[in-house]
This record gives structure tokens, C-alpha cells and sequence, in this order.
């Protein structure tokens, strides 16, 4: 409990002035493999690191702030630096450290090149729709005649009686060694 004087005026007390490029201290952990420039040390994704956080000026992606993180390297202690990429719902290296090749991106990106070129050559010339829908359905056959060899394949394996084969094992072992001892 506080004691307020009947004279106490909130008003009164001046307001704090904080600068736009204020920092943080926040808790926050690698979004990406990356390898430091100056030891060469692996930062995994996941690791966790106290970075200091700034809302970076006269940079704004419809609306939404970009952030810029500061790490330390675990190593050598040298400073890493990325932003926020909320276009491509990812981050952005800045320096201090080089970010590890992804495979995963580059195959993501490729497949949706390789979908927009189709659409933009469907759209020009209906043949290669129905070209393209027959590859479609052909492969689908395909697909559908390996699923059945599998579901055959399955069926087969489960028909195999162990209890037989195991008893039928023991016999031979036993023949084996009777034939051993003459």
C-alpha cells in the first residue's frame, strides 16, 4: 500500500523521454546456421544467445517494423548482425557472419518458378494445358500402378507363416548335426 497526499497531482510528474533508436536486452536464439567471419566458429540454429534488439529507422515492410539483432559470437566474442525480412517471412544477415547454405529454400524457390512458369504457359497456349494434364494423369497412373505392386508385395509378406519357417530352421539345424556326429 502507498500513501498518496490529498495535494498529490499526477500531472505533475514529468514524463519520461525515451530516443526512438532505443535498445533491448532480449533472449533470443539463432534463426539460422551461420559461420562467424572472424574465428570461423558454427553457429547452430537454436542457439541462445542475450542480443540487443533495435527497431531499425525509415525502414518499414507494410507497416510491420524491422528489428536488428546484435549477437556475440560464442568464441571470439565478435559482434553478428541480421534483420528481420518480414517480405519473405525470414531474416537477413548483415555482417559479421556468413549464413550456411540451404537446400531446403533453393528447392522451395525452384518448385515455385517451375509452377508459375507452367501457369504463365498455360495461360498463352491451351495445347500445353491439355498436354500438361495428360502428363498429369499418366503420372498419377504410374503412381497409382506402384502403390498396387506394394499393396501386392505387402500381401504376399504377410501370408508367410514364421511358426513353419522357424520349425522347418530347427530341422535342418538338427540334420546338420546329426550328420556331424557320423
Amino acid at each position: 500500500q502507498k500513501y498518496y497526499p490529498p495535494d498529490f497531482d499526477p500531472a505533475k510528474i514529468p514524463k519520461l523521454k525515451l530516443p526512438k533508436d532505443r535498445q533491448y536486452v532480449v533472449r533470443l536464439m539463432a534463426p539460422f546456421n551461420m559461420r562467424c567471419k572472424t574465428c570461423g566458429e558454427y553457429i547452430y540454429k537454436g542457439k541462445k544467445f542475450n542480443a540487443r534488439k533495435e527497431t531499425v529507422q525509415n525502414e518499414v515492410y507494410l507497416g510491420l517494423p524491422i528489428f536488428r539483432f546484435y549477437i556475440k559470437c560464442t568464441r571470439c566474442l565478435a559482434e553478428i548482425t541480421f534483420k528481420t525480412d518480414p517480405e519473405n517471412t525470414d531474416y537477413t544477415m548483415e555482417h559479421g557472419a556468413t549464413r550456411n547454405f540451404q537446400a531446403e529454400k533453393l528447392l522451395e524457390e525452384e518448385e515455385k518458378r517451375m509452377q508459375k512458369e507452367r501457369e504463365d504457359e498455360e495461360l498463352n497456349n491451351p495445347m500445353k494445358v491439355l498436354e500438361n494434364r495428360t502428363k498429369d494423369s499418366k503420372l498419377e497412373m504410374e503412381v497409382l500402378e506402384n502403390l498396387q505392386e506394394l499393396k501386392e508385395l505387402n500381401q504376399r509378406q504377410a501370408n508367410v507363416d514364421f511358426e513353419a519357417m522357424l520349425k522347418q530352421y530347427k530341422e535342418y539345424e538338427e540334420e546338420q548335426k546329426r550328420k556331424e556326429q557320423e
